[in-house]
């Protein structure tokens, strides 16, 4: 049986490297048959991942959108088509450089700008990887979006997304994953695990949406004057619920997917995912429910995202029932942050801060925590040390970055803009005008 197995592999691979015009040899081993087969099934799973965090694009635009009012829905939709597109071609001429080139000190790539490392009849797997790498830079640039939700310029929006694309993610990426490719960043050498980047991705985007909703300041009637908080409830949660399932399918090519390789590895990984999900979700919904009297959607579904956040970093060190502990804690860290953060001023809509920011950290600091190889004072140190730096490099540029874009051509739109909606003022439509618009969502 394995015999005919090992023959059909070869007579397929033989017949796929004739057909692509590859020179194919006349006697091939059954270790290189098998060896062929499986840098294509590497192949084939990294991309198909890739496609899997891709669509997650969609799950974000329909969470934002969601959670905001509807008068800015066509906006939050531009905003998530042009943040991936405009750091795309970022990240190929500058980011990908800077965080995967070679390094002689471990802060920043020096090589592979414009894909340069790739040339025709060269190793195609930089294109892989490549595209792997792009749709996580756009997760981090996408997160910023949800947090300055409703009064943020859409020309000081696509500015910043090529910061974030081609300077502020690139960078720390480089200090703890240079070498997947031709790098070896400090944090690396140093044994920081961030496996599929609850840091490296998630709070770096939790950390510009933090430095964006401070300087951009709160929505106008968010905060009185008494110091009371005033709801400002979003237009369709059918919308964030749709988009929490499809964040949630796309996580399993998020993390899954980080191992760029077809093994039995994943397995694990799915499994991990998935628990720390339902955790998060389950003690997200029992932490509102206590808090506030009844079981808040908006607080679940936030929940469920914050375990898949926080398990994105140990996924693949952890075991099954530590990733329930992780996302259940997840889950009630969560509520508490959003209640934090309002209580403090800072105006996030989607409470995405709460969810990539602090439960980014919080991941990170458990894969030290439960790690399966073990842990120690010395490994906690490192992870925590990763998260302060994350923290003190993305806050700190991204804060300048935005006082400048304030300064030069302005990041919050008008009042009166804001209040009739973004949808209109900066795009001239109307994303629902078959409906009326009523009295509190004109506010």
């Amino acid at each position: 049986m394995k015999t005919l197995v090992l023959s059909i592999l070869f007579v397929v691979v033989w017949f796929s490297r004739v057909w692509a015009g590859d020179e194919v040899p006349t006697v091939m081993s059954n270790k290189e048959a098998i060896d062929l087969v499986q840098t294509h099934a590497d192949y084939v799973w990294t991309l198909v991942a890739a496609a899997l965090v891709f669509f997650m694009q969609a799950g974000f635009a329909l969470v934002e959108c969601g959670f905001t009012r509807a008068k800015s829905a066509i906006n939050i939709m531009m905003k998530n088509l042009m943040d991936f597109s405009i750091g795309s071609l970022a990240f190929w001429a500058i980011g990908f450089g800077l965080m995967f080139g070679v390094t002689k000190t471990g802060w920043l790539g020096t090589s592979g700008f414009f894909l340069s490392d790739f040339t025709p009849g060269g190793d195609p797997w930089v294109l892989a990887f490549w595209m792997f790498q792009v749709v996580f830079c756009a997760t981090a640039a996408t997160i910023v979006s949800g947090a300055m939700a409703e009064r943020t310029k859409f020309t000081g929006y696509l500015l910043y997304s090529i910061f974030i694309s081609a300077l502020i993610y690139p960078v720390f990426g480089s200090w703890a994953w240079g070498s997947l490719f031709h790098g070896n960043g400090w944090l690396e050498k140093l044994g920081f695990i961030d496996f599929a980047g609850s840091t490296v991705v998630h709070s770096v985007g939790g950390w510009c949406g933090l430095a964006g909703a401070i300087v951009l300041g709160p929505r106008l009637g968010k905060y009185t004057k008494d110091g009371s908080i005033k709801p400002i409830l979003g237009h369709s949660i059918p919308l964030a619920a749709l988009g929490t399932f499809i964040l949630w399918l796309g996580w399993f090519g998020f993390n899954p997917g980080s191992t760029t390789a077809a093994n039995k590895d994943i397995a694990m990984i799915f499994v991990n995912t998935n628990l720390a999900a339902a955790a998060g979700a389950i003690l997200a919904m029992f932490t509102s429910w206590t808090k506030f009297g009844k079981p808040d959607a908006s607080m679940s579904f936030n929940g469920a995202l914050a375990g898949l956040v926080a398990i994105t970093s140990p996924c693949a060190t952890v075991s099954p029932l530590s990733a329930v502990i992780i996302g259940a804690i997840a889950g009630i860290i969560v509520v508490f942050s959003v209640i934090f953060f309002d209580r403090i001023r800072v105006d996030d809509p989607v409470g995405a801060i709460s969810v990539h920011g602090v439960n980014g950290a919080w991941g990170t600091l458990a894969a030290g925590i439960f790690n399966m190889g073990g842990t120690s004072v010395k490994i906690i140190g490192v992870q925590l040390l990763g998260i302060v730096s994350c923290f003190v490099w993305t806050f700190v540029t991204a804060f300048v970055m935005f006082k400048l874009i304030d300064m030069s051509i302005g990041l919050r739109v008008s009042p009166e803009e804001e209040a009739e909606g973004l949808d209109f003022s900066e795009h001239g439509g109307n994303a629902y005008p078959d409906f009326g618009v009523s009295a509190y969502a004109q506010k």
